[in-house]
């Protein structure tokens, strides 16, 4: 597992409690999961992912992880409509692994409340949660 100091986490994105991340994308928002949280999970083996069209609020559970430690809900950190699922992680979960960030990334959400960022962790905030937890 990687010491606090190697994860990567970019300034770009927010992220939630429970190590979900969001960029803003125009007038939409991807989320994916974490380079903390992929780490402690180790080998990603499969991601549930939900339907195109599917709606949840903000915190709600939309997509299972399961890796070879551990299987773990992922919560929504914002409100919105399902517009795209990262079909790519069917075949190759490990992508989550490889490029959290980037091949990685879960759902892009249509943001029925943009507001609700505000409530996620900047880059600092979330480096200091993460340092406190230690």
């Amino acid at each position: 597992m990687k010491e606090i100091s190697e994860i990567h986490l970019p300034d770009d994105v927010r992220y939630a409690q429970d190590h979900e991340w969001v960029r803003l994308e125009k007038d939409k928002i991807r989320v994916g999961l974490d380079d903390y949280a992929q780490d402690q999970l180790g080998d990603i083996v499969f991601v549930e992912l939900p339907q195109v069209g599917d709606t949840f609020k903000q915190g709600e559970e939309f997509a299972t992880v399961e890796s070879v430690k551990a299987v773990c809900e992922c919560y929504l950190p914002v409100s919105g409509k399902i517009i795209a699922v990262n079909t790519a992680l069917e075949e190759s979960p490990e992508l989550v692994n490889d490029s959290p960030y980037g091949d990685g990334w879960f759902v892009e959400v249509n943001p029925g409340n943009l507001s609700e960022m505000e409530n996620l962790m900047t880059h600092d905030a979330c480096l200091e949660k993460l340092k406190g937890a230690e």
